[in-house]
C-alpha cells in the first residue's frame, strides 16, 4: 500500500511494505515525467540518488507479462541445470559443519553480456525460448536506463545526453542469480557487501523471498519482495565519480533464506571498457586560483548566490 509522507517539505510516495525501522525507501512515478508533474518527478529522482541511492520505479516501460515471463523462464532453467550442481558443491557441503563462512557466496549464478556483444549463445543449456524473452526484456531495460541518464544528467546540471556520452559505448550485462534455500542461513552471506562498480543497475527481483539489504545511516535496511511489478534501482561507483559525489553508490549485500530461494535479475548499465571516467568538469568546485583574486570578487558580491560566485571565479580560469 502507497501512503504519502513530508520529507523536506517535499511529498514523495513511499512503500509502506518496506519501512524497516522508520525508514522507507522511495517509490517514483517514471509516468509522471511526461505529464504535469515533470518538476516534481525530476527532483525526486534527484533526492533518490543524492540521499539514498537506491529506489523503486514504476510504470517504467517494461512489458509486465514479459517480467513475468522472464521470471519463470529463469526459475525453471535454475531447477532443470543448476540446483543439483549447487548443491552437491563444495559451497553446499560447508552445511556440514558447524563454523561460520565468511569467504564464500550462497549463490547460483550466471552472467550474460548483451552489449557491446552477446555470450547468450555460449552459456549451457539456454533454451531459445529464454534467450529471446531475455532479448526483448533487455532492449526494454536499455531504454529504461538511458531514460534514468537523461533524467539524472539533467538534474545534475549537465546535458540530457552527458551520462550517455561518458558511457558510449555501453557495457550491458545481467547476472541472473538464484540464491538458494539454506537450511542454516546463520552460517552463511548470500552475497558479501559491496558497492557496485558500474553505473545504473536494475533489478527485477523475487516476489516472495526476501534477503536483499543495503546500508543506510549506520543500519541495514531490507528491501521487500518485488511488488506492482516495480524494478528496483541502484547506483554503481561510476556514477559517484562523475556526479562528483552528488550521487552516491550504497554498500549492500544479501542474506541467505531458509524458507526459500530469491530470484534476482540485475542488468549492468556501465560505461564501455574504454569509456574515460572523471568527475564532470561543470560539478567541479574552482580550484588553483589566488585567494586573493577571490576576495576582491567577493567584495562586489558578498551578497549574491554562492553557487554563482563559485561559477564565475571558475570561468575566469580558463
Amino acid at each position: 500500500m502507497l501512503k504519502f509522507s513530508f520529507d523536506f517539505s517535499r511529498l514523495i510516495a513511499i512503500d509502506e511494505d518496506a519501512q524497516s525501522k522508520t525508514m522507507a525507501i522511495p517509490v517514483i512515478n517514471l509516468e509522471e515525467l511526461n505529464g504535469e508533474k515533470r518538476s516534481q518527478t525530476m527532483s525526486l529522482v534527484h533526492e533518490a540518488c543524492a540521499k539514498w541511492g537506491f529506489f523503486w520505479v514504476e510504470n517504467h516501460g517494461i512489458n509486465e507479462g514479459l517480467m513475468q515471463k522472464i521470471k519463470s523462464l529463469v526459475k525453471k532453467h535454475y531447477e532443470e541445470n543448476m540446483k543439483d550442481s549447487f548443491y552437491e558443491s563444495d559451497i553446499a557441503k560447508a552445511l556440514e559443519t558447524h563454523n561460520k563462512v565468511f569467504d564464500f557466496d550462497w549463490e547460483s549464478s550466471i552472467f550474460i553480456r548483451h552489449k557491446p556483444d552477446t555470450t547468450t549463445e555460449a552459456i549451457a543449456n539456454l533454451k531459445p525460448e529464454l534467450c529471446k524473452a531475455m532479448e526483448d526484456y533487455i532492449d526494454q531495460v536499455i531504454n529504461l536506463a538511458e531514460k534514468l541518464a537523461e533524467t539524472m544528467s539533467e538534474n545534475l546540471g549537465l546535458d540530457k545526453g552527458y551520462l550517455k556520452k561518458t558511457f558510449s559505448d555501453p557495457y550491458i550485462g545481467t547476472k541472473v542469480a538464484i540464491y538458494p534455500q539454506c537450511p542454516k542461513p546463520e552460517q552463511f552471506i548470500g552475497l558479501r557487501a559491496h558497492t557496485d562498480a558500474g553505473g545504473i543497475i536494475l533489478l527485477l527481483q523475487d516476489d516472495y523471498v526476501s534477503g536483499l539489504e543495503f546500508w543506510r545511516d549506520g543500519e541495514w535496511v531490507p528491501i521487500t519482495p518485488s511488488k506492482y511489478n516495480r524494478i528496483f534501482v541502484n547506483l554503481g561507483d561510476q556514477l559517484e565519480v562523475v556526479s562528483n559525489g552528488i550521487y552516491k553508490s550504497i554498500l549492500h549485500r544479501v542474506l541467505p533464506n531458509k524458507d526459500g530461494s530469491r530470484l534476482s535479475i540485475a542488468t549492468f548499465y556501465n560505461p564501455g571498457a574504454n569509456a574515460i571516467i572523471s568527475p564532470a568538469p561543470k560539478l567541479l568546485y574552482p580550484g588553483q586560483y589566488r585567494f586573493q583574486d577571490y576576495l576582491n570578487y567577493y567584495a562586489d558580491t558578498k551578497f549574491s548566490d554562492k553557487g554563482s560566485r563559485f561559477k564565475t571565479i571558475k570561468e575566469m580560469q580558463v
